[in-house]
């Protein structure tokens, strides 16, 4: 079991957890579901360490979860200057997991051989996610993964996210786009005013998107004056 005990964050005077407290099940799938801004990308760099909170425990198990035992998938990844993409992803260590490179780019179609200065903002995504399949172990925090991705390629990353789920492994994502998390998670957790308001389990996601739609539409249809 993850869990975040009495997690305290702020950028200056703004805070943006205060006592925040979580648990959440290895070996699933997790959706962090919230709007822009609600600190979805600072929950996930504070799990990988990437952040120095200001109080709290984040364990996995009995020990800390922390840049040694996570990846993060950031939003936007930084690529070292000058290097193509078969130079970045030989900066990763091959695993034996199941998700070779060229079995990867075989799905994915990425020219490696080109420098990634060149590459689109979906095949920048592309080839972060493949370097972070190279790995074995680790919790993975992957944040908005589905951006800047066409129709193929997330339909191929939530084959990947179900391969991870049966492989045992365990997943956060984050979105504020409800359909990419119903479509690819065991479980997802609302993040509203710095805590998570509740967590919702696969069974009853279709009411979860009747509610949100339901909730949203009222409020632009009160707004529009229709």
């Amino acid at each position: 079991m993850i869990t975040i005990s009495d997690l305290t964050f702020a950028y200056g005077n703004h805070s943006v957890f205060k006592g925040l407290s979580q648990s959440f099940e290895q070996g699933k799938v997790h959706g962090i579901l919230g709007v822009n801004g609600v600190g979805k990308s600072t929950f996930f760099r504070l799990l990988g360490g990437r952040l120095k909170k200001a109080k709290g425990e984040v364990l996995m198990g009995e020990r800390q979860l922390g840049k040694k035992n996570t990846f993060l998938l950031e939003t936007q990844n930084y690529f070292y200057p000058n290097i193509t993409g078969e130079e970045y992803l030989s900066l990763f260590t091959e695993s034996g997991n199941g998700f070779s490179q060229s079995l990867m780019n075989d799905l994915f179609h990425l020219p490696l051989q080109d420098m990634v200065d060149s590459y689109s903002t979906g095949m920048k995504k592309k080839l972060a996610i493949m370097a972070m399949l190279k790995g074995e172990e680790g919790v993975l925090l992957m944040d908005e993964p589905f951006n800047g991705l066409d129709l193929e390629s997330s339909r191929v990353l939530v084959h990947i996210l179900d391969k991870l789920r049966k492989k045992g492994r365990t997943v956060l994502i984050s979105s504020h786009i409800l359909e990419t998390l119903t479509g690819s998670c065991d479980e997802i957790h609302i993040l509203e005013k710095g805590i998570f308001e509740r967590t919702v389990k696969k069974d009853a996601f279709d009411l979860l998107e009747k509610e949100f739609f339901q909730e949203l539409d009222q409020k632009i249809s009160a707004r529009l004056g229709s």
